[in-house]
């Protein structure tokens, strides 16, 4: 890429597309939005990395609190793994304990993807204190925790991903939790301000003990925090959280630009407008040209992913890589994901819909003449990692 704005980049050969990754999520308003970036240089010019902590710190800290269900106190920290990571380390230190129960992807940091099959460089005994439970399986969760009486820290889950929860699952998540002297931590690094700006806790209703929240906060910006009980969080001032450009007061502004765009109604409400609209038209044009059984549209309007399968119902990568490579000759750059921005408007959901119109016609004849892999233009996508 060489630029963006809005909804739309470019690559350095000066192609354009309209673009549903928008940097893994982040970019919440879409690229370069005006009166953020206007937010972040005017802060930029009074300095940004200070020495003490500046008042930004604390509206953003109070804003934070204001619209988010668990949150009492509020610490800092840059990416979603510095969160989710701090987050793990308070639990261990509030309780003594050492054992963690997860649900989705938390980062990169020794202590989840040691769980994972990315777990090269991990030590074995680090590797060995995480444990992964199903989603939507309470039963799971108290099956595990049953296994080693009074060990577990903390359960830490994506409240929401592209699965919607079962009626009752995240409370009885909570209730499970609690009963087994453990801390409730969501990750909403991802579900944080998609779903609305209190996050998926607002949405569903179950308030954790503490949460993690990051990318779409700051637009693009580098931002993150761990938010929680006054009386968990306070022990913060006693474990090591720490970083040099935590208290980087740019990004800061830039946040609280972001979350007051996001609650006027140019914010959440157009964005989910277009993703219902964009959902709508695909599944139209998958039962349209018979492909209704190979793709599926899974998850949240602001948020949502395309599900590939084969004939017999398993993961189809191969037709994911020849519809990756169709919509982006047709200008049109995702990866299954369509992370939706305030930016995506009536024109650019116009023209996804065209591209996934010839793309799905195209498709539909290859399957039906057996063509798929001949039609691929270079390497089947593989998945680079299972989550155990």
């Amino acid at each position: 890429m060489a630029r963006g704005k809005g909804c739309r980049v470019w690559d350095v050969d000066g192609n354009e597309y309209i673009d549903y990754i928008q940097g893994l999520l982040p970019n919440i308003l879409g690229y370069a939005h005006p009166s953020v970036n206007r937010t972040y240089v005017r802060q930029l010019k009074l300095g940004h990395s200070f020495s003490l902590p500046h008042p930004l710190e604390v509206q953003l800290a109070e804003k934070l609190c204001e619209i988010i269900p668990c949150a009492e106190m509020v610490r800092f920290s840059k990416n979603g793994s510095d969160a989710t990571s701090g987050a793990i380390r308070l639990a261990r230190a509030v309780t003594g304990r050492d054992r963690v129960a997860c649900c989705g992807y938390h980062g990169w940091q020794d202590w989840f993807i040691g769980s994972t099959s990315r777990h090269l460089g991990v030590p074995k005994a680090v590797r060995e204190l995480t444990h992964s439970f199903p989603y939507n399986r309470p039963d799971a969760l108290e099956k595990l925790l049953r296994a080693h009486p009074g060990k577990f820290a903390a359960v830490i889950l994506e409240p929401v991903n592209f699965e919607m929860p079962r009626a009752g699952f995240l409370s009885e998540v909570r209730k499970i939790t609690h009963r087994h002297g453990a801390i409730l931590i969501f990750d909403e690094i991802c579900s944080g301000f998609h779903l609305g700006l209190g996050g998926a806790q607002k949405m569903y209703g179950v308030t954790p003990d503490l949460a993690c929240f990051g990318k779409a906060m700051g637009n693009g910006f580098p931002i993150s925090c761990v938010v929680g009980r006054r009386k968990i969080m306070k022990k913060m001032e006693d474990i090591f959280f720490s970083f040099t450009f935590a208290g980087e007061v740019a990004s800061m502004a830039a946040s609280l630009e972001t979350i007051a765009i996001l609650g006027s109604a140019k914010g959440i409400p157009a964005l989910q407008r277009a993703g219902q609209r964009l959902q709508a038209g695909i599944r139209r044009l998958a039962n349209l040209h018979g492909l209704s059984e190979r793709i599926h549209v899974a998850g949240h309007p602001g948020w949502f992913v395309l599900r590939f399968k084969d004939s017999e119902g398993n993961p189809d990568h191969l037709l994911r890589s020849v519809f990756q490579q169709e919509m982006v000759k047709r200008g049109v750059l995702l990866l299954t994901t369509h992370n939706m921005t305030t930016a995506h408007d009536d024109k650019a959901v116009t023209k996804t819909l065209q591209a996934y119109e010839g793309t799905f016609q195209h498709l539909k004849e290859w399957i039906e003449k057996k063509e798929l892999r001949k039609r691929l233009q270079g390497p089947e996508i593989r998945p680079i990692m299972t989550i155990r």
